[in-house]
């Protein structure tokens, strides 16, 4: 009996020493308490939505991949308000993974969010941060990022139109062979401002069904030699809206500085400009040729990508 009481009482602290999920929310200079997953839900009163763990989810078409929980707000549930383009950070109290990718993603509730389920919203990425230098097996990611700092800091897109929204932060943990490991988490906001887009439909999509198991950015060996010794990754899910008008480019891919390629400045155009780190040419490519900022760098025959 003692032995199994205390067998149990190490798998908890297990549990809660492991992964991480967000704890906090930084917008401007304000400090927003968020969730605490192993603390007693009905105390607390949060802008965050509830979740239950800092365990990951494992399959990326679980029914909780919207907000790591069953879709609903909680039962003492806040919004937060922030102004089109604030500073807006996510804090996490502990993450121990460095490989992979973090997203940010929004989602207009079309009215009050408090009544609606995170897994019938459409959502569109406002933020990623891939393979920033080295190769996939060896390199610096987003997650390294928040494994060093616990914080991943973003911006409302100043063009966005008013409105109640969701936001949510993802990390996806590659570090496992074939077996990706998802951390999403939201928070509720009402925002202001005059700019007055949205993303087109080209731009949205739902969780679960933004992903699939099959993506070989999400379903990856970094300890495969070929794979390992790649510079580029393709972040899974849309482009990043960043408030522009117009469709989604097809494809983008983050790339480490340590390619071996010649960067090609492109001429400016007036009707379509790849965002930063967006394919911008390739074999095949039909999209954006010219970058809104930095230079088109070839990556290889199939890809080019504007980088700084």
């Amino acid at each position: 009996m003692l032995l199994s009481a205390l067998a149990s009482l190490v798998a908890a602290a297990v549990t809660v020493s492991a992964h991480g999920g967000v704890t906090s929310i930084i917008i401007g200079s304000t400090t927003y308490t968020g969730w605490s997953p192993y603390n007693d839900a009905s105390n607390q009163t949060s802008i965050e939505r509830p979740y239950s763990s800092y365990n990951p989810i494992l399959s990326a078409t679980d029914s909780t991949m919207s907000c790591n929980n069953n879709g609903a707000a909680g039962a003492k549930q806040l919004s937060a308000t922030v102004a089109a383009g604030t500073a807006i950070t996510g804090v996490w109290s502990q993450w121990t993974h460095k490989e992979g990718p973090v997203t940010v993603y929004m989602a207009s509730c079309g009215g009050a969010c408090t009544s609606q389920s995170s897994s019938s919203l459409s959502w569109f990425k406002i933020s990623e941060t891939g393979l920033k230098s080295g190769t996939v097996g060896n390199g610096t990611w987003g997650n390294t990022d928040v494994l060093n700092t616990l914080k991943y800091a973003t911006t409302i897109p100043s063009a966005l139109a008013a409105g109640e929204y969701l936001i949510r932060w993802e990390l996806l943990a590659i570090h496992q062979a074939n077996t990706p490991q998802f951390y999403p988490e939201c928070a509720q906001l009402t925002v202001t401002g005059s700019g007055g887009k949205t993303p087109d439909s080209s731009y949205l999509v739902k969780f679960p069904g933004a992903y699939s198991a099959s993506d070989p950015s999400i379903n990856i060996n970094i300890y495969d030699a070929t794979t390992a010794a790649q510079t580029t990754y393709k972040v899974p899910g849309p482009a990043v809206w960043t408030g522009q008008s117009g469709s989604a480019p097809t494809s983008t891919a983050s790339s480490s500085s340590t390619g071996g390629t010649t960067a090609t400045t492109t001429s400016t155009s007036a009707t379509a400009q790849q965002t930063l780190w967006g394919q911008c040419g390739g074999t095949g490519w039909a999209g954006p040729t010219a970058c809104a900022s930095g230079t088109c760098k070839v990556i290889n025959d199939f890809y080019s990508q504007c980088v700084q």
